[in-house]
């Protein structure tokens, strides 16, 4: 029996011989079978361009940015390196009431995508640690002698200035902003002071310095600034490649667009200090307002900013709520306190012939106070004992009168104007005292839970004071604990309590609070959202040269990945058409020979060999 045989030079020598039995039904095909054939090998390739280029993709896009921000943020602890020529530097001085201090910051050149903010950060010394200095007092004790601002500053940029390089002096933005204490102090007094600021630096620094670069900000401003620092380290700010499911819908301010722009929920801030509580957050959409005073007030509360580069671009545009309330921190609200107990006990002992407190034997009863603690509060004169029983519950009633709450809709402490919070959708950051207060002592800091919060303060409040004092003596408690927090935990338990839902009316069942001392390990100062705001045009100095380059960049990007993979496919498509062809042409070759092979095959006669070069 007769055998045909195949060779072929291209694209690599091969041969192989073929029966004449099995030759006729390889050569000739039928269409449906190459329709077969065709449309398995298309569900191969469509298959792998699902699996492949679609997740592989994804998973590739989320796993390069995971890499990039694990490297942000060990880059972010490195010392800095200031031989790198494209590093940027800015200085922002805090002049609080109680000193000031110098934060040297850094950031390398922009991307040029104007969609991105510049990448700002601390700057680190040789030993890795943040380049800050600190000196005491505040600025406004130079208020009766101006002439000395300078010389007051002199030592915060002489600092400074040794840590960056001299090349950067002249291109290095320099921000002095001087913050509550100056702000008690006459207008006159406070532009003397910034006066002698804007003549003598000059003479003595290089930096980039002008007269609007030193100013007294409000305490707006500085919530403002405070609230931009922490969601920038957060990540709020990054809509690229937005994968997190927690997005807003937001109608931006001063646009005509009707459609509403979705990107990343921001964060809200919570502060308590010893003298003020500040609240801040994103307004996502219009407001309404109850009436024209409150949409007054409301004008003063509500800051409206673009934080990107391009002012005719909105991912940036953000209107956020700033309110401080003066005399409600956790001291403050104490000594108001105890004012009040002081007054009321006066009265009472006077109109009743008593002498309630005023003798240890006599001890006033305090439900803010843990159990059986004996406490002496008011001057001499009108000294009065104390002694606590613990009942938390009776101390959070007896503190409400103190919020100054109103019955108007859309306010909180003191009646001030607060717009609707979306609770379903936001999150909430409690600094200072909403982390001591639930850590220090409860152990409770982080995720914040109303129930198990007010179950543990509860139970703190009615323990003994001995035993409180053993169990601090034995190391319960958080390292910089003191006898005045265990003193007064069981007050500002209750007050913490009030604020946040009485007050700011969150719910008892709210369940994105994050109590926190420090994000992501870093301490966040409001000084890194002042330079952020203000330097917010810098990059459109980058943009013009860059803006082709990144759009290249981005096409080498996207190539290289993605489109290897549609070559790969086209590549496969051309060798199946090419095959398919192929089959073609071997039927019409075999039809055409049909009637001899025929005739040959009934014969039975044996063939020789045919050889077919290809």
């Amino acid at each position: 029996m007769g055998r045909i045989s195949f060779s072929c030079l291209f694209p690599a020598p091969w041969h192989f011989s073929l029966s004449s039995q099995v030759l006729p039904r390889l050569m000739v095909p039928s269409l449906r079978q190459l329709l077969f054939i065709g449309l398995v090998l298309c569900l191969i390739g469509l298959l792998y361009l699902l699996l492949v280029t679609g997740k592989g993709h994804a998973s590739w896009i989320r796993e390069e940015n995971h890499f990039h921000r694990h490297l942000a943020k060990v880059n972010d602890v490195d010392a800095t390196d200031t031989s790198n020529p494209n590093l940027n530097y800015g200085l922002v001085v805090d002049c609080g009431s109680s000193g000031s201090r110098v934060f040297v910051y850094c950031w390398p050149r922009h991307n040029g995508n104007p969609r991105d903010l510049l990448d700002i950060r601390q700057m680190r010394d040789q030993h890795r640690k943040p380049v800050v200095m600190k000196i005491k007092p505040g600025i406004s004790e130079l208020a009766k002698t101006p002439e000395k601002a300078s010389d007051y500053i002199y030592p915060l940029l002489s600092f400074a200035s040794e840590h960056i390089p001299k090349n950067k002096h002249q291109e290095t933005p320099l921000y002095i902003l001087c913050t509550a204490g100056m702000r008690i102090l006459p207008e006159s007094q406070q532009e003397a002071l910034l006066e002698d600021l804007r003549t003598d630096i000059p003479v003595h620094f290089n930096f980039l310095f002008s007269d609007s670069h030193v100013e007294v900000i409000s305490g707006k401003q500085e919530g403002v600034y405070a609230w931009i620092g922490i969601n920038f380290v957060l990540g709020r700010f990054n809509h690229v490649h937005n994968d997190n499911k927690a997005v807003v819908e937001v109608h931006v301010p001063g646009s005509d667009q009707q459609e509403a722009l979705m990107r990343k929920r921001t964060a809200g801030v919570l502060d308590m200090g010893g003298v003020s509580t500040q609240i801040a957050y994103e307004v996502p959409k219009t407001v309404s307002f109850a009436s024209p005073q409150q949409e007054e007030v409301a004008k003063n509360l509500l800051a409206e900013f673009n934080l990107g580069c391009d002012a005719h671009r909105t991912e940036h545009v953000y209107r956020v709520y700033v309110s401080t309330f003066l005399g409600f921190g956790g001291n403050a609200a104490r000594q108001r306190y105890e004012e009040s107990v002081i007054r009321n006990i006066a009265t009472r002992n006077k109109l009743l012939g008593q002498r309630m407190g005023e003798t240890p034997e006599s001890p006033l009863l305090d439900p803010c106070l843990p159990a059986d603690l004996l406490d002496e509060i008011g001057p001499s004169t009108q000294k009065l004992h104390l002694r606590g029983t613990g009942d938390f519950d009776q101390c959070r009633q007896i503190l409400q009168p103190f919020l100054n709450r109103t019955n108007e809709t859309l306010t909180s402490l003191s009646g001030i104007y607060q717009p609707a919070i979306d609770y379903t959708n936001s999150q909430f950051y409690g600094f200072s005292e909403f982390y001591y207060c639930t850590e220090d002592v409860l152990r409770m800091g982080g995720d914040y839970n109303a129930s198990k919060y007010a179950q543990a303060a509860k139970s703190y409040c009615s323990t003994q004071w001995k035993t409180l004092r053993e169990q601090f003596d034995s190391g319960w408690y958080a390292s910089h604990a003191d006898h005045h927090r265990l003193k007064y935990q069981c007050f500002k338990s209750a007050w913490l309590y009030e604020v946040l839902h009485s007050g700011f009316s969150f719910p008892e069942n709210y369940k994105n609070l994050r109590t926190a001392l420090l994000v992501y390990d870093k301490e966040v100062q409001w000084t890194l959202g002042a330079i952020l705001y203000r330097t917010r045009f810098l990059p459109l100095r980058d943009i013009p040269q860059e803006s082709l380059k990144g759009v290249h960049s981005h096409w080498r990007h996207s190539f290289s990945f993605v489109n290897n993979h549609y070559l790969f496919l086209a590549c496969f498509f051309i060798v199946l058409l090419s095959i398919m062809l192929y089959l073609l042409r071997l039927r019409r070759i075999h039809r055409r020979d049909t009637p001899s092979s025929v005739t040959w095959l009934e014969e039975g006669l044996g063939s020789p060999t045919l050889p077919i070069n290809l």
